[in-house]
């Protein structure tokens, strides 16, 4: 310490006169102590500043982290809402698609009959075909507890798709089993009718939300049962005449006038002279007047290449154009054309070629019914607009 510290003079020279200072050891340390506390001080005080400024810039980020999500949150929130807006007007709109189709096809709102003439209690059907938009929004969404009752909503509606549509084809199918019962292909009908199809080109001006998958299956399926329950209508199956016998039947035959090998191509319906003749089946009058060895004829139209013939007719009933139901008078029974006496001569025509009208008239019981449930279905559409 001495070695480091020695005592220092320092000689002043003023005036002519010299002076000095000694500094001792004591006050050298003195002096180094102060001015270590000094700097210590400083040291500390600059370290304090700058911890402070330190802590206030963590807390403005972390103010600014706050509000960013608060921001976020206030985003969500307005997504939340936003959602259940979109999922509330998706929902509307598919049950006004369930509704409007369920009305064109049955004649009463789904609320009202809610599908009990076609879905039995027995029938379950696990809707396991999921909506993606839906399944998507329903996700986002989740946690709002406002939207859970809409979630559960469009659940319910999606399985009562896919019900009813389980219903309706099991419905179309037993109408299909039907056509094939009198030998015509219900495939075959559907690909002519499609051949027959036209009109302007209007795009469809629903919201996409309007066609799921399950309301696409749905439409498609009624769209089918719709087209089988109509050309079963249409299939000539009512007695055309209140005659209980037949005198000829198709196929081969001797001829009534010269004996020879010939082809029937049709039922001959023994009667009484100006009976009434009705139509087997709904269509449109296509013909009325005389056909060479026919005599006096209407054919009657009931699409898919179906057409009926009544000759032999002592006069007319209906006029060319003009629409029929099944049991509408279209003529009157008589012997004109080459006939031996008063009767009916029955044709069933398919794209122009005879075929047996037997099959057609002797429907069976549990085919009979399926056409009587779709008559009813179609009256109760155009009664109740």
């Amino acid at each position: 310490m001495n070695a480091l510290l020695p005592e220092r003079e320092i000689f002043l020279r003023s005036g002519g006169q010299v002076k000095f200072i000694r500094i001792s050891r004591r006050a050298q340390i003195a002096t180094i102590g102060l001015v270590s506390v000094a700097l210590i001080g400083w040291a500390g005080a600059t370290l304090s500043m700058a911890l402070t400024n330190a802590a206030v810039a963590q807390e403005r980020a972390a103010l600014a982290a706050k509000g960013q999500s608060v921001a976020k949150a206030a985003g969500k929130v307005a997504d939340y809402r936003k959602s259940v807006e979109d999922l509330a007007q998706d929902l509307e709109a598919r049950q006004d698609f369930m509704d409007g189709l369920y009305k064109t096809h049955f004649g009463v709102d789904e609320g009202n009959a809610a599908g009990a003439d076609l879905v039995s209690d027995g029938e379950a059907v696990k809707a396991g075909v999921a909506d993606k938009k839906a399944a998507r929004l329903s996700t986002k969404i989740s946690m709002a507890p406002e939207a859970a009752p809409l979630v559960r909503i469009a659940d319910r509606q999606r399985r009562f798709a896919l019900l009813l549509t389980h219903a309706v084809e099991r419905r179309a199918d037993k109408a299909a089993a039907a056509i094939r019962s009198f030998g015509l292909n219900p495939d075959a009908l559907a690909r002519s009718a499609a051949r027959a199809q036209g009109g302007p080109f209007v795009p469809w001006s629903g919201d996409k939300a309007d066609m799921t998958p399950e309301l696409e299956q749905l439409a498609d399926a009624m769209a089918r049962m719709e087209f089988l329950e109509r050309s079963l209508l249409a299939i000539p199956s009512g007695q055309p005449t209140a005659a209980p016998m037949m005198t000829s039947s198709y196929g081969y035959r001797r001829d009534p006038f010269n004996g020879h090998a010939a082809f029937h191509a049709g039922i001959d319906f023994p009667g009484r002279y100006g009976q009434p003749i009705n139509a087997a089946a709904a269509g449109r009058v296509a013909y009325v007047g005389q056909r060479q060895g026919y005599g006096n004829v209407v054919e009657v139209d009931h699409g898919n290449g179906l057409m009926t013939r009544y000759a032999h007719l002592s006069g007319f009933a209906a006029r060319v154009g003009a629409k029929v139901d099944r049991g509408d008078a279209v003529g009157r029974m008589g012997s004109t054309g080459r006939s031996t006496g008063t009767h009916l001569h029955f044709e069933v025509r398919l794209n122009g070629q005879a075929i047996n009208p037997r099959r057609f008239l002797e429907a069976r019981k549990d085919v009979l019914q399926v056409q009587q449930t779709a008559t009813a279905r179609f009256a109760d559409v155009r009664d109740r607009g």
